[in-house]
């Protein structure tokens, strides 16, 4: 017992090389915003799949859930506008420039090729997918849900177009966590702030 817990708090000590990535905010509204789109995606698809919705029954509390876990979704996301590093990043995440399509053009932009900021075009067009995707699915299930406040009409197509982008989402998320799970420093980053010097310099080199 006492061997894991030395190694735990080995893993847990800041290296003398680490350089600070995300700020506590950051990384809050990160996770928050994370839970409450897993729990959108668990609730949808028990609402959609029968089996699902048989299996585990209770269809008022599973929809009450999905509705209001996607109403509070944009409040992190406002108030993570406190903190200046989150502000900063919002705005580095919103400026595309010529070297982000060099990057997506580049077979050997993983290999630190093509010189990036602190967010590589990937990482970019992530953010702003999935920003908008969040707009979407709130305006359209605000319409679906509140139904005396639209015509039918607008109830049908916005029941099509919250089917399809929730769809795109769901794929979008799936990447995302794979492509994290895959990196583990750059997990590191969102869950403890900082990130090695050495990674920083070949992932991002013009940050």
């Amino acid at each position: 017992m006492r061997t894991s817990a030395s190694r735990t708090d080995v893993e847990m000590t800041p290296r003398a090389d680490d350089r600070a990535r995300f700020d506590r905010v950051e990384r809050y509204v990160h996770w928050t915003v994370g839970v409450l789109v897993i729990v959108c995606m668990v609730t949808a698809a028990i609402l959609y799949i029968g089996s699902l919705a048989v299996l585990v029954g209770n269809r008022p509390v599973v929809e009450f859930v999905h509705v209001w876990s996607g109403f509070l979704l944009p409040i992190p996301l406002i108030l993570g506008a406190v903190s200046r590093s989150y502000r900063t990043d919002l705005g580095r995440l919103n400026r595309f420039v010529a070297d982000d399509w060099k990057w997506l053009r580049s077979k050997a932009r993983r290999l630190g090729a093509v010189g990036v900021g602190k967010f590589n075009a990937g990482q970019k067009l992530n953010g702003a997918l999935s920003g908008g995707s969040i707009l979407v699915l709130l305006l359209t299930g605000a319409v679906m849900y509140f139904q005396n406040w639209s015509p039918l009409d607008w109830r049908i197509g916005a029941t099509f177009v919250h089917d399809w982008f929730a769809l795109g989402f769901g794929l979008l998320v799936a990447g995302h966590i794979t492509y994290a799970w895959r990196d583990p420093e750059a997990m590191r980053g969102m869950t403890q702030g900082a990130v090695t010097s050495e990674w920083a310099e070949h992932e991002h080199p013009e940050w």
